[in-house]
C-alpha cells in the first residue's frame, strides 16, 4: 500500500477514554488543534512537551518545556548563523518541584515555569502567542527574549494521533510558518525579529510512550519567493502505525502526505548530506546540507536521550495536492535524529 488511509478528524475529540487508554475515535489527523490530550494514569510513561523554534534573520532561538512524570526539563538555546556562536542552557526540575509545572492538554493553552535560574512564560491571546524568557546567567550574560507569534486565522496546522496500541500512543501537533516579531537580547546584543521574514514552529507532544524511542524529524518554515512555506517530515517512530506526520504548508494551506518518508544519512558523520524521499513515489525528493550540529545528551539514570539536531539547507522538490511542483532552493531548516530510553 503506497498511501495510508489516514482519517481526517473535524470535531473536538478527546485523546483518551475514561481508563486513560487511547480513544479509537481520536486516531487520525486534523487541520486544526481540536484534540484534547486528557492523559491520565500510566505513571512514569506519560511524555509531554512544548518545543518552540524561531527562525530569525541572524539567529535561531529555541525554547522547550517537557515533563516526563519523574522529572521536568527546560532547554533554551540559540545559534547565530554567521559566527556559529551557540549556547544551550538546560534546567532539570526534580519530581517534587516538577509538580508545580502544569502542562496543558490543549495545544494553545498557557505554560509557565519559573525558578532561580530561568523564567518562561508562554501565553496565547486572540490568535497570538506571547513568548517571554529571562535568565540572569545565559552564557555568562543576561537573556531577555520577548516574541509575539501570530497564528493567522485561516492557517491550517498538522495535528496527528499516532497509535502503537491502546496503551501506547502519541498526539503530535506541528504548527508552521507562524509570523514572529520581537527581540532576543543577550547581554548588550539585540537580535530583532520582523513578521515579514521571521517564522516560528511549534512542536507540541502528548503521549504514552514505550521505554525506547527513536525518530527522525525534518522541518523548515521560511519565506520562499513570495510565499510562506513550511515543511514537516517524520520517520521511524510512525512506521507501521498507518499514520504519518508528513505535510507541506504553502501560505497556510496544508498538503498532507499520506506516505512514509525515508531519511538516509550517515550516522558516523551527521554533517554529510541527508536525503528525504517518499518511500514509494516521487512526491518528496529533498536533500539537506547541514552547516551546524547540535548534540544534546541527557543521562539521568531513568532517562537517557541523545539528539543530533542539524541546522542547514533543504534543496529539491515536493508535489502538492493540486499537482503543482513546489521547488525548494537553499531553504533554511533543521533535521534531527533522536534516540531515547525514557
Amino acid at each position: 500500500m503506497m498511501q495510508h488511509a489516514e482519517r481526517e478528524i473535524v470535531e473536538l475529540t478527546r485523546l483518551c477514554d475514561k481508563k486513560g487508554n487511547l480513544n479509537p475515535e481520536a486516531i487520525g489527523f486534523a487541520r486544526k488543534p481540536i484534540i484534547d490530550c486528557n492523559l491520565s494514569g500510566h505513571f512514569l510513561k506519560k511524555k509531554k512537551w512544548n518545543y518552540w523554534c524561531v527562525y530569525g534573520e541572524e539567529i535561531l532561538f529555541s525554547v522547550t518545556i517537557c515533563h516526563f512524570d519523574y522529572a521536568a526539563m527546560c532547554f533554551i538555546y540559540f545559534l547565530e548563523y554567521e559566527t556559529q556562536r551557540f549556547f544551550e542552557k538546560t534546567v532539570t526540575i526534580p519530581l517534587g518541584i516538577g509538580g508545580k509545572l502544569k502542562m496543558p492538554s490543549r495545544v494553545l493553552e498557557p505554560v509557565r515555569f519559573s525558578n532561580n535560574d530561568i523564567n518562561i512564560s508562554i501565553t496565547h491571546f486572540q490568535n497570538q502567542t506571547y513568548l517571554k524568557v529571562t535568565s540572569e546567567n545565559f552564557d555568562n550574560d543576561t537573556l531577555n527574549a520577548e516574541l509575539k507569534i501570530q497564528h493567522p486565522k485561516e492557517d491550517e496546522s498538522l495535528n496527528v494521533v499516532v497509535p502503537w496500541n491502546r496503551q501506547t500512543f502519541q498526539f503530535t501537533a506541528k504548527h508552521h510558518i507562524l509570523p514572529t516579531s520581537g527581540f532576543v537580547k543577550i547581554g548588550d546584543k539585540s537580535f530583532l525579529f520582523n513578521d515579514e521574514d521571521c517564522y516560528a514552529v511549534l512542536d507540541f507532544g502528548r503521549g504514552i510512550w514505550q521505554r525506547n524511542a527513536f525518530w527522525n524529524w525534518g522541518m523548515a518554515s521560511q519565506r520562499v519567493r513570495d510565499k510562506r512555506v513550511g515543511l514537516n517530515f517524520g520517520g521511524k517512530w510512525t512506521d507501521g502505525t498507518g499514520m504519518t506526520e508528513n505535510a507541506v504548508f504553502v501560505d497556510g494551506k496544508m498538503t498532507k502526505i499520506h506516505e512514509d518518508v525515508l531519511f538516509n544519512y550517515d550516522r558516523s558523520n551527521y554533517m554529510k548530506p541527508w536525503y528525504i524521499t517518499t518511500k514509494f513515489s516521487d512526491q518528496v525528493m529533498l536533500t539537506f546540507q547541514p552547516f551546524f550540529e547540535r548534540v544534546a545528551k541527557t543521562d539521568a539514570k531513568l532517562v537517557k536521550s541523545e539528539v543530533h539536531q542539524m541546522v542547514g539547507y533543504y534543496n529539491g522538490q515536493i508535489k502538492l495536492e493540486d499537482g503543482n511542483i513546489l521547488s525548494i532552493q537553499q531553504m533554511l531548516g533543521c533535521i534531527e535524529e533522536h534516540a531515547a530510553k525514557w
